[in-house]
């Protein structure tokens, strides 16, 4: 009996799996016959049914694009590298008296004066050496007007001068001068000055702390105007000159450009690098910019006067061949053409009996213009992208 009983089982759950086989394709076939109805425009309403996504975009909508005039003017051939801010002046200030840090008087990036007070080292022993000093002076003064105190009576001069310098030497007056200066430079030196204009950076002691001469105190740097040493190839320096203009980007600014100068040119090419240092100028003035910040450069190499130039976003490539379009009239205008020289962002367009030629004042596309057709109907926006339109 057991046999029976389990083939009725199979029986019974492949008559379940059937039947709702079956369930499954009449739901589909109705979901089908339901959307060849929509497509053929009929619904169970007789309404019209939605248009399709090709029928709902005309093919004479006017497409939004961007464009840029034509003009005739100089092309300007840049050198671009890499460089880094250097200070104008920088220097390294040391102990040159030995002694306890009594005040440090500045703080760091704190502007100073050329001779301004930045740290005070104690001075009380070096004013009592000025004070010996002194005495010894007084006492080596005395013994010298003693040994020439009749040398008046003497009527040659040469005999006079030359006990003068006797006494001098005998007495230790010209010792005891020497001893004065030098008591007197180090007390001045207890106070140590800027010796330019600029900042404080890079302070390396506190009240308290004892020096000696030759440590290092702090660093000086003028900020204002600022350097930025360019690595130039060296196949690129014969075309730039001292002088000509200097456009840097610092990655610390990435949404600003800094205008400068290009100073001076090493004539010296690196071996290794096959490179040399190029030295451009940058105003300054709230010191912003800081020694060591990288920097990207563009260097005015070459100019080229009465070129007819677009922008390099107006040129496209079809068949292999350079092009563009120019608006005319509400159209795209297709036009094969022939570039020349070029620079980062203008491409010079030169006359070909092969190619079309572009004339200044012409509007040529240069957003949203990249899927175009020739004579496709086209309208001008200040932006493709607020328009609805397509970018580039």
């Amino acid at each position: 009996m057991a046999l029976p009983r389990r083939l009725f089982s199979f029986i019974a759950a492949a008559v379940v799996v059937l039947l709702l086989g079956a369930g499954i394709y009449v739901r589909i076939h109705s979901h089908n016959a339901e959307e060849e109805a929509a497509a053929s425009g009929e619904t169970d309403g007789d309404q019209p049914a939605v248009a399709s996504a090709s029928e709902a975009f005309a093919t004479g909508v006017a497409i939004p694009v961007e464009a840029a005039p034509v003009r005739k003017d100089t092309l300007v051939i840049s050198v671009s590298a890499p460089g880094q801010a250097v200070a104008w002046r920088q220097a390294v200030v040391l102990a040159q008296v030995e002694g306890r840090v009594e005040r440090v008087a500045v703080r760091e990036n704190e502007r100073v004066a050329a001779d301004e007070l930045l740290l005070a080292i104690e001075s009380t022993q070096y004013e009592l050496n000025l004070a010996e000093a002194r005495a010894q002076m007084r006492s080596a003064e005395a013994t010298y007007r003693e040994m020439i105190l009749f040398d008046d009576r003497v009527d040659d001069p040469v005999v006079r001068a030359q006990r003068d310098s006797v006494a001098r030497a005998k007495s230790g007056l010209l010792s005891a001068q020497v001893g004065l200066q030098r008591a007197q430079l180090d007390l001045a030196r207890t106070q140590v000055t800027a010796p330019f204009p600029g900042r404080a950076a890079s302070i390396k002691v506190v009240p308290g702390q004892r020096v000696s001469p030759g440590d290092e105190l702090m660093t000086i740097v003028d900020l204002d105007p600022i350097r930025v040493e360019v690595q130039v190839l060296e196949g690129e320096v014969g075309y730039l000159e001292a002088g000509r203009p200097a456009r840097v980007s610092f990655a610390a600014f990435p949404d600003e450009t800094f205008t400068g100068t290009i100073e001076t040119i090493n004539p010296l090419v690196d071996e290794g690098t096959r490179t040399a240092k190029v030295t451009v100028v940058l105003d300054n003035p709230d010191g912003r910019i800081l020694p060591g910040m990288f920097a990207q450069v563009s260097l005015e190499a070459q100019r080229f006067p009465d070129r007819i130039l677009v922008p390099r976003a107006a040129i496209l490539e079809r068949d292999g061949r350079p092009m563009l379009f120019v608006y005319e009239d509400g159209r795209a205008k297709w036009r094969y053409v022939t570039p020349g020289l070029q620079n980062e962002t203008l491409v010079e367009i030169v006359r070909n009996p092969d190619t079309d030629m572009v004339e200044p004042g012409e509007q040529v596309l240069v957003n949203g213009h990249y899927t175009l057709t020739h004579d496709a109907p086209v309208r001008l926006v200040e932006s493709v992208r607020e328009a609805g339109g397509r970018p580039n």
